[in-house]
């Protein structure tokens, strides 16, 4: 007998202990490689004000968040403890991904299962780091913002794909680089290793968002470029600000016209 995907992705997303979260998302891609699935809408779809975590990180506004210096052995940590919240949080997000928006094509779920995977493998990476810095995932505060998004376009997947891939994971793109560049000056030779290869992914976590934001906007018959001006001002909160990786967001599939407006956005 075949699995419902939604119900079992909707169970992963909930689950609060971390190992047992990786299980069953590990659980999942073998039974989506293996045609155990069936595709049929849930009866009700639940929102979800807050996915699973562990109690530990306690969240606090981003503005709450304690400053430390990279030089120091807590401020390099806290570093490493910020880029796991980060990855942690995406896996959240891909997976609500697939559960919210249920009447989407089979490629988009099996796009949307392949980037929950990759972050696992993120948080997993930065976690043992971490460790080996001598903390764990939860030891320091973390910033609650990333899930209000997901909270606040859960019922649109255009406007979902537009400010989670293409807005708040696209940031990523910017400020790795620098991030990189950090890590090399205090010679973390496993830290600048670890934030290459998710720099590498995340190009390709956000191309993935933006082929299903342009899929949308074609059935909608809109205007990709205007459709993305017109939803971050109407849902994002804050500025949109720069400095951009141009070269790493076209590669992410952001248009000559997109680019060309970034470039004007101090």
């Amino acid at each position: 007998m075949q699995k419902n995907l939604f119900e079992s992705v909707y169970r992963c997303l909930m689950e609060k202990d971390l190992n047992t979260k990786i299980t069953l998302l590990s659980q999942l891609q073998e039974d989506w490689s293996n045609d155990e699935f069936d595709f049929n809408p849930t009866k009700t779809i639940e929102k979800v004000p807050d996915a699973g975590r562990p109690d530990k990180p306690t969240l606090v506004p981003p503005k709450d968040l304690a400053r430390r210096r990279l030089g120091s052995k807590e401020g390099h940590a806290s570093l490493m403890h910020s880029i796991a919240h980060i990855e942690f949080n995406a896996v959240n997000l891909a997976l609500d991904a697939i559960y919210r928006f249920q009447d989407m094509p089979y490629e988009y779920y099996r796009d949307w299962l392949g980037v929950a995977g990759e972050e696992a493998y993120h948080f997993q990476m930065v976690r043992e780091h971490l460790n080996s810095l001598g903390y764990e995932y939860g030891d320091m505060t973390a910033h609650d913002g990333l899930w209000m998004t997901t909270y606040e376009t859960d019922h649109d997947p255009l406007v979902r794909m537009a400010l989670v891939p293409r807005t708040l994971e696209a940031r990523g793109l910017d400020v790795t680089p620098p991030m990189i560049n950090k890590l090399r000056s205090i010679g973390d030779k496993r830290g600048v290793e670890i934030l290459k290869i998710l720099l590498h992914d995340e190009i390709g976590h956000v191309e993935v968002g933006t082929r299903w934001f342009r899929y949308l906007c074609k059935q909608r018959d809109l205007n990709p470029f205007e459709e993305f001006q017109n939803i971050i001002k109407n849902y994002f909160h804050g500025d949109l600000r720069g400095p951009f990786n141009f070269e790493a967001r076209k590669q992410a599939g952001f248009s000559d016209e997109e680019i060309d407006w970034l470039k004007t956005i101090k």
